[in-house]
């Protein structure tokens, strides 16, 4: 990314970029008709003084994990969510920052809605869950429903508050759970905590082509800004669920509605087959016939961290608010989830 005369440059960037950092990023004449410009346009240049007042608050934060997917929808808030109740329930302290500003859902997922932010001698103060700080711009609307529609310098600016205003005090882990994508917010966060050391990016994918063509240029985007990949999540991959747990329809024929024979099945099951009742049935939701997660890791060079079914009962949890560990019925994302938590804690020596 950076040319001969270290300018922050694009490799998609058109000749005679300015370089990112320039004060004619985005303005001047060889801009025009580039990819980056409204990015560039809209991210801070030259020095900035925040920058010091950040480096001060993150003093106290040993580890600082990004948490990215370049898709939408696949579970990145919930794996945030999880990752931030896990820690916590190893005595870490733990903060959760929501910078996806136009659709907020940490709040929702840690219980916290309705819930609002404080002002202390020390700055804002954060809302707090089974000792887990959280910031989130969902705690600053008037009503849930509003709709946040700011351009790039008005999320570039609250996301510098809630580096530099919020007070998060002593911290083992700052968990960010960004928007999907590569916009506004992803070169906000880098450009903020850089100088200050992040540990690196968690990306979250599910199984399918069409997740994964977005994820590589999530994972490239980590290369070019020089963020470390602490490894790749596949989300979603097979529904798991016990047989007990399942609603048995008998297919309609004529247009009519499916008759529901879930008592009957198991009623049969419990007299001929008790055994299968035990059982957890596996089903493939998504496409994984192009080797997921795993094939793309070992094409990219970045490490695979592991595989969370879709379990309803984790979206039960996440619907609630609630952790999914300690929970009997979240048994098999939990197990997933903590396998996952316990490699990537290992692997990156932050135990």
């Amino acid at each position: 990314m950076e040319n001969g005369d270290h300018k922050q440059v694009p490799d998609n960037a058109n000749e005679h970029c300015p370089g990112t950092e320039s004060e004619d990023a985005g303005k001047s004449d060889a801009c025009a008709g580039c990819p980056n410009q409204e990015a560039c346009a809209s991210a801070p240049k030259g020095p900035d003084p925040d920058l010091v007042a950040i480096a001060e608050r993150m003093a106290t934060v040993k580890h600082k994990i990004l948490i990215l997917s370049g898709k939408g929808g696949v579970g990145k808030s919930t794996f945030s969510a999880q990752l931030s109740f896990a820690l916590a329930d190893m005595d870490f302290q733990v903060g959760l920052l929501d910078i996806d500003i136009c659709g907020p859902s940490i709040p929702k997922m840690l219980g916290l809605e309705g819930q609002e932010i404080h002002q202390s001698n020390l700055g804002w103060s954060p809302v707090y869950v089974d000792s887990i700080g959280v910031m989130s711009i969902g705690f600053m609307l008037p009503d849930p429903d509003d709709a946040v529609i700011w351009r790039g310098p008005r999320k570039n600016g609250i996301i510098k508050q809630f580096l530099k205003d919020v007070y998060w005090g002593e911290l083992d882990f700052l968990v960010v759970d960004a928007p999907p994508g590569t916009s506004d917010e992803h070169i906000s966060i880098v450009q903020f905590l850089k100088e200050t050391g992040i540990d690196g990016a968690i990306i979250v994918t599910t199984p399918q082509q069409v997740s994964l063509i977005d994820v590589r240029k999530e994972v490239s985007f980590c290369k070019k800004v020089g963020i470390p990949v602490l490894g790749v999540v596949e989300n979603m991959s097979g529904l798991s669920q016990p047989i007990s747990d399942f609603k048995y329809l008998k297919r309609a024929t004529n247009g009519e509605e499916p008759e529901d024979v879930t008592d009957w099945v198991m009623a049969v099951l419990k007299e001929k087959a008790p055994e299968l009742l035990g059982l957890v049935a596996c089903s493939e939701v998504f496409d994984s016939s192009g080797g997921g997660a795993a094939r793309m890791c070992v094409e990219m060079g970045v490490p695979f961290l592991g595989k969370v079914p879709l379990d309803p009962k984790l979206c039960k949890a996440a619907e609630e608010g609630k952790s999914c560990f300690g929970r009997d019925e979240c048994g098999i994302s939990a197990s997933a989830l903590s396998a996952i938590i316990n490699k990537l804690l290992k692997n990156n020596a932050m135990a």
